[in-house]
């Protein structure tokens, strides 16, 4: 069987990591990409040291992979950062740092990556999030950052499928991560974030919050050309069915 290798952005977070130990465990080798270096060990093949805001960053990391690797079967497009201000207190410099790395460096990785996806037909994933469809106050940039994400991902599919590279993207709602729990513990609850914890599950129709090793099979799921080889353009919204709710209820 081939040898199949997955880069990940932002492997040192919840759901990077959590993607990176799914990968291992279905046999794949996994390069891991992040803007410092993990604290705990990962259970990867090879770590990058990638600021992905930065665009010199990203290309010199490419410039290191296709001088290393003949192809690249999955590129998990992850790195993310959320900032909690109202649009009216939001700075330009809180506007580019979100976008630069939530969306820009998908763009870039995708662009980067391209030669070593086309030459074994591979598949990018990119982690969108619910906010790309339904919102809260306070993460405006975020949720615009999401839903460009989401246009990237149709975008991509549609231009690099002559090339057999499948583009999708999974949608997370809450999901127990630090992000989270950082966002939950700026609103007032006697019990801190554990409390407004407790109080999302109760108002998720599947009455919990997921870890992130439960949105790791998803990525897996649709990065494996032997699950999904008919899947691009797609949203999978992972939200244990809280956008199905009519917010009237």
């Amino acid at each position: 069987m081939t040898q199949r290798w997955v880069l990940i952005t932002g492997v040192c977070g919840g759901i990077g990591r959590a993607s990176a130990a799914a990968f291992k465990t279905a046999g794949w080798n996994v390069i891991g990409a992040d803007h410092a270096e993990p604290i705990e060990p990962l259970d990867i093949d090879r770590f990058e040291l990638v600021d992905v805001s930065q665009s010199q960053e990203i290309a010199d990391l490419f410039t290191r992979l296709n001088a290393d690797m003949s192809g690249l079967h999955a590129l998990v497009n992850n790195a993310a950062i959320q900032i909690n201000k109202p649009i009216v207190d939001t700075e330009d410099a809180d506007w580019e740092l979100v976008i630069n790395t939530n969306v820009r460096s998908a763009f870039q990785c995708i662009r980067g990556a391209h030669p070593l996806l086309a030459a074994v037909r591979g598949a990018v994933v990119n982690v969108s999030s619910v906010h790309a469809i339904a919102t809260s106050m306070n993460v405006a940039v975020y949720a615009i950052s999401k839903g460009a994400l989401v246009a990237l991902t149709r975008s991509a599919a549609l231009e690099l499928a002559a090339d057999g590279i499948r583009c999708n993207a999974v949608l997370p709602g809450a999901i127990d991560t630090k992000m989270l729990r950082d966002g939950l513990d700026r609103r007032p609850h006697p019990e801190g974030s554990k409390g407004n914890l407790m109080i999302m599950a109760e108002r998720t129709p599947l009455g919990f919050v997921a870890s992130a090793e439960d949105i790791a099979p998803s990525i897996l799921h649709l990065a494996d050309n032997d699950q999904s080889k008919y899947t691009t353009g797609q949203m999978l919204v992972l939200d244990g069915g809280a956008t199905i709710r009519l917010s009237t209820e």
